[in-house]
């Protein structure tokens, strides 16, 4: 399961901090994407994102993101 959703995010970010722990306790497996170390994919979050760098932004098996959401709305989009 690992992979089957992707977590772009920076250190300081709060609300990436909140919801990595939050999926941790959940079970829910990603993999973390720093847009700071990976240029690509700090282009990436920029294009999903009207051209803003906002994180956390999640992108899940079926191309589509979801920009800081919630954990009930990541647990909505994967079926758990």
């Amino acid at each position: 399961m690992q992979g089957s959703l992707t977590m772009y995010s920076t250190t300081w970010c709060g609300y990436c901090r909140r919801l990595k722990s939050q999926m941790d306790r959940e079970g829910i497996a990603y993999t973390e994407i720093n847009i700071e170390q990976d240029p690509e994919s700090a282009a990436f979050v920029e294009k999903a994102n009207g051209g803003n760098q906002t994180v956390p932004t999640v992108l899940f098996a079926d191309g589509t993101t979801l920009t800081n959401p919630s954990l009930a709305q990541v647990k909505q989009k994967i079926g758990a």
